[in-house]
């Protein structure tokens, strides 16, 4: 029974943030758009000119929102990052201590060797700036790896 409450628990956590869910719940926009552009947001994909609801539906939540003031106007920017874990080489944790008997009843070895153990760091990177300009997408900044 906890089990089954755990994963519907997190089924309800992790779907909100589905394209069937944002699309669901930006559906006046989404289904008022042509054929070629509701392909376009399936695929993850944003253009010049989409609105803050066609590139959320798109991409879902920024990691990051960003207003600018400027003699222009206001700009604003939605930044989004990828998060993973890079390999930081092993540490020593410690010693494992352990017992081997010995020929003798009651009587043992103790052994001592050193444990290491596998460092990780979590590290973040952009990978996307989307800025906005009167309601519109008016830029977009894109890392490539080279």
């Amino acid at each position: 029974m906890l089990s089954v409450l755990a994963a519907s628990l997190l089924l309800a956590l992790t779907g909100c943030n589905t394209l069937n869910h944002r699309i669901h719940e930006k559906a006046a926009v989404y289904y008022a758009l042509d054929a070629a552009t509701q392909d376009q947001i399936r695929q993850g994909q944003v253009g010049i000119g989409y609105t803050p609801d066609m590139v959320y539906i798109a991409l879902g939540e920024p990691t990051r929102r960003v207003s600018h003031l400027a003699s222009d106007g206001s700009h604003d920017t939605w930044i989004y990052k990828s998060y993973y874990e890079e390999y930081a080489g092993t540490a020593f944790a410690g010693y494992h201590r352990y017992a081997v008997p010995g020929r003798l009843p009651g009587r043992y070895t103790v052994y001592t060797e050193p444990v290491y153990t596998d460092l990780y760091r979590q590290r973040s990177q952009e990978y996307l700036r989307i800025s906005f300009k009167d309601g519109k997408v008016a830029s977009i900044d894109q890392t490539r790896d080279t």
